[in-house]
């Protein structure tokens, strides 16, 4: 590190704390060139993560969205606040753990999908009805009849002519 003083190629560390809330350390550094004293503080630096979206926009990742998409979902059912947050925070560590660039939106909701049948399964139907875009009862059926057997949610192609439902991140 260079002193900010006398631009010296190096410094030492004296003394390194972490902050708070885990994501900073700070380190008290001094120079041996001029022997002056000096804070740094070191943050991780995130991957920025866009969203391509099923119209070809690209969009920032943004985790509000993925709550406020499960929160209708989860809307008057039992789920602890906690475990709500919780399950929000996991999807969003998972998204940014894969250390890729660019994630689609479809990708976004199979994971959110994945972590309600978990949770919830009122839940998980009415952000798959939603998400999957169900374009008659019978496509609605299947789902719940599949979830009732504990079969994988099956992949619903929308029926020519039907209107697009929004995505949570859309």
């Amino acid at each position: 590190m260079r002193c900010p003083y006398c631009q010296y190629e190096d410094s030492r560390v004296l003394d390194s704390r972490t902050g708070e809330d885990g994501g900073v350390v700070r380190r008290r550094r001094e120079c041996p060139e001029c022997k002056r004293r000096f804070t740094t503080y070191e943050r991780v630096g995130e991957v920025r993560v866009m969203v391509l979206k099923k119209d070809g926009r690209r969009e920032p990742f943004d985790a509000a969205k993925i709550a406020a998409g499960m929160a209708k979902a989860c809307e008057k059912r039992p789920i602890a606040g906690e475990q709500f947050q919780q399950a929000v925070e996991e999807i969003e560590r998972r998204i940014k753990d894969e250390l890729r660039e660019e994630v689609t939106a479809t990708e976004i909701g199979e994971v959110v999908m994945e972590r309600l049948r978990e949770m919830d399964e009122v839940a998980y139907v009415r952000f798959a009805s939603v998400y999957k875009e169900f374009g008659d009862a019978e496509s609605f059926l299947r789902e719940i009849e599949g979830l009732a057997r504990g079969e994988e949610a099956q992949e619903v192609e929308p029926e020519p002519g039907d209107v697009a439902a929004a995505t949570t991140q859309e």
